[in-house]
Formats: structure tokens, C-alpha cells, sequence
């Protein structure tokens, strides 16, 4: 791409079209569409699809913006930066789906102390300090739009045990890929309205 209308890659563009090994073929040709639509909108638009740059998606406070990157920290600091963006993305999705057990969540704080169906990472030792400048940043990232495939739409995801695989439903809802040791999973089409 580098040349092509000035546009040069950017490290975001470079994250989401890198397809990792662990990913089963079966969703490879929804993973290629992706790869495809990300490329032609960057390509021709300048950005990336999975980036909104400066707008603001949610609306969230400064303590919500800390509450979700100590979340982001307990639910995912072995997976990577990648990991955490992705547990970011899931709290996103949940403060706008609107739809299934997720109605009338409207805040970070709601989505993420919900009861029931809030986020184990809660009750983690993690959790309780205060995040780092860097967790800060990827907070900001995700409250900023950047959203990772198979975390796109999703609204839920686990860790099944050490080598097991992932279920192919969760709360009845269709596994949209895995991503190291973290399941995810996106409503039916129809059940709610489309995130992205």
C-alpha cells in the first residue's frame, strides 16, 4: 500500500489484518472479507474501518475511562495488548447493543458491573489498583473506536481450560472467532442491532 495515493500503513491497519495461527479455518472467509473491506476503505479513504480516530463512541468520564482499562487489566494482561483491546471492545459493544440482556445499559460502569452478567475480572486482585499510563491509552483507543476481529460485535466471550476448544455457543449466541485463550462470541443476526 505504501505509495498508493500517500497512504502508508499504519501499525492499527498492520494489527487487524495479520491473521494468527490459532484461528480455525472456518472463519477464514469471514476473517477475509474483513481483511478485504479494511483494505479498500484504507486504500481509498485514508483510514482504517476499524478506526474512528477521535470519536467518541460512548459517552464515559475520566473515572469510567480508568474503570475500563483496570477491567481491560484483569480480564486480559496475558493476552497481550491485542487481548485487552479486545476485552475493551466487548464492554463497548454492551454499553450500545441495547438488545438481549444488555437493555438499558447505557454507561461503562453499568456494563461492567452488571448483575448478573458482569465481568469476572472484577473480583481480581488486578482490578483494584490504578491503571498504568500505557492501560490508560488503550482504553482510550477502544473508547475511541478501534475494534479487533473476533471482538468486533461481540458481547460476550471466556477462557475455556488449558487445550480445550471453544464452545460453539455461548448464552445461545454463535462463536465469532477466538483470539489466544479467549473465546468470543456475537448475537444472532436479527437479535440486536448491528454494532459496526
Amino acid at each position: 500500500m505504501a505509495g498508493v495515493a500517500g497512504v502508508e500503513p499504519t501499525s492499527a491497519v498492520l494489527e487487524t489484518v495479520i491473521l494468527p495461527l490459532n484461528y480455525t479455518p472456518i472463519f477464514l472467509k469471514a476473517r477475509l472479507h474483513y481483511i478485504i473491506q479494511t483494505s479498500f476503505i484504507q486504500l481509498f479513504l485514508g483510514f482504517s474501518y476499524n478506526n474512528l480516530g477521535d470519536i467518541m463512541i460512548v459517552n464515559y468520564t475520566d473515572n469510567e475511562r480508568d474503570l475500563l482499562a483496570r477491567l481491560m487489566r484483569a480480564e486480559a494482561v496475558g493476552e497481550g495488548d491485542l487481548g485487552m483491546l479486545m476485552v475493551g471492545n466487548v464492554v463497548v459493544n454492551r454499553t450500545i447493543a441495547n438488545c438481549l440482556t444488555f437493555k438499558n445499559i447505557n454507561s461503562i460502569s453499568q456494563a461492567i458491573y452488571q448483575s448478573p452478567g458482569g465481568f469476572a475480572g472484577v473480583n481480581s486482585p488486578l482490578f483494584f489498583s490504578s491503571p498504568s499510563t500505557h492501560e490508560r491509552e488503550l482504553a482510550d483507543r477502544v473508547l475511541q473506536g478501534e475494534y479487533y476481529y473476533p471482538a468486533t460485535n461481540a458481547l460476550w466471550f471466556y477462557a475455556p481450560a488449558s487445550g480445550q476448544s471453544c464452545r460453539t455457543t455461548w448464552w445461545e449466541q454463535p462463536l465469532s472467532g477466538r483470539y489466544k485463550n479467549h473465546c468470543f462470541y456475537e448475537p444472532q443476526p436479527g437479535e440486536c442491532n448491528e454494532l459496526h
